[in-house]
């Protein structure tokens, strides 16, 4: 079993983004995944602002990704970019954070117009966080994403099925990672 840590980068608790990411987490626990889900916006806004490095809950924070086999981060976008406060975390990750990491990012956003923010935006820092296997990103617009009668995200078929392949090479990506590192430590 490997071990998924979600980043999300979304500013608001209930948004497109965070029914798509719990639609994600349940395909990861389905595939018998360890998930945990750090939400950036819960973390002490001074504490991302003022970059502590030693505040309690981002210790804890950089911990969760340290530990991590996989990373889903998962962002809206605004004004062709990712979120201050996503980029506000990925600040205080150490310099190699990323390394050793599968790393699968999303962005939900408003028109497509913005689809290459995940490639000219996101993916360069990480990559500079030492991410040597970024998968192909999912980009998802608002429009694509509905709600069902009991609150849950309800994707348009043709994403849900691009959603469920990214997924799935993602945790089969993670499972090789694992089994690999797992083999060389023993």
């Amino acid at each position: 079993m490997g071990k998924i840590v979600v980043i999300s980068g979304s500013p608001t608790a209930t948004s497109r983004l965070h029914g798509v990411i719990e639609l994600a987490i349940n395909s990861f626990k389905q595939a018998g995944q360890e998930v945990e889900w750090i939400k950036v916006r819960d973390l002490p806004a001074e504490d991302l602002l003022h970059a502590k490095f030693d505040s309690e809950a981002i210790v804890e924070a950089v911990a969760k990704v340290a530990d991590a086999d996989g990373v889903f981060v998962a962002t809206p976008v605004y004004k062709a970019s990712y979120t201050g406060v996503l980029k506000a975390f990925l600040d205080l990750l150490p310099q190699k954070g990323l390394v050793h990491k599968v790393v699968l990012p999303l962005a939900v956003g408003g028109t497509i117009s913005h689809l290459l923010a995940i490639d000219y935006a996101l993916k360069p820092v990480l990559s500079v966080l030492g991410a040597q296997n970024i998968l192909q990103g999912v980009y998802v617009l608002d429009k694509e994403v509905t709600w069902g009668e009991q609150g849950e995200a309800i994707l348009e078929e043709l994403v849900a099925a691009r959603l469920e392949e990214s997924l799935a090479v993602f945790v089969q990506e993670v499972k090789w990672h694992t089994e690999r590192y797992v083999r060389q430590s023993v």
